[in-house]
């Protein structure tokens, strides 16, 4: 099947995406104080703690000083989430692992973007570690962008063949 009713199912991950994240952070600004210890999870790896990210995804660019760092991050993300919905308004697949990725990474960058626009900066929280190795925290958010991308990047490298069209 194709059509609008995908288009809900599209558009539900991304929303979805959204309200988990939005409660994840809720929940995490509610009780954890911010840059304390947090609370040790598995020990040796993670960590759920409550940082505030001004930069861009995993703490990219949190350092630097620039006055439009914001402002900036704000357009980039309303453009990647205007080319996601086009791609998902205009494509014919149902719920395809294409589709997914892309309602992930809707859902996750209009997560970013709303503590961005309300904040100016987004609640961090996951934080895995190996012995001095340190990922830098992440979120929800974050995490759905990821996977979304994981899933657009297997159908580049292990395409499938369409129905109806003759694999070469």
């Amino acid at each position: 099947m194709t059509g609008r009713p995908y288009r809900l199912y599209q558009f539900l991950i991304a929303a979805l995406v959204v309200v988990g994240d939005r409660a994840s952070k809720w929940l995490i600004a509610r009780s954890i104080p911010l840059n304390g210890s947090g609370i040790q999870v598995i020990p040796r790896l993670f960590r759920i703690t409550h940082v505030e990210n001004r930069g861009a995804a995993f703490g990219l660019f949190a350092e630097s000083p620039a006055a439009w760092k914001t402002s900036l991050l704000v357009v980039l993300s309303l453009l990647a989430m205007a080319v996601i919905t086009y791609l998902l308004w205009k494509s014919d697949h149902a719920l395809d692992s294409t589709a997914i990725g892309l309602s992930l990474i809707l859902g996750g960058a209009a997560g970013n973007l709303w503590d961005r626009l309300v904040h100016g900066r987004v609640v961090d929280f996951l934080h895995f570690y190996i012995g001095e190795h340190i990922w830098p925290d992440f979120n929800v958010a974050d995490s759905a962008i990821v996977v979304g991308a994981i899933l657009l990047m297997a159908d580049i490298v292990f395409p499938q063949p369409h129905p109806g069209k003759i694999a070469s």
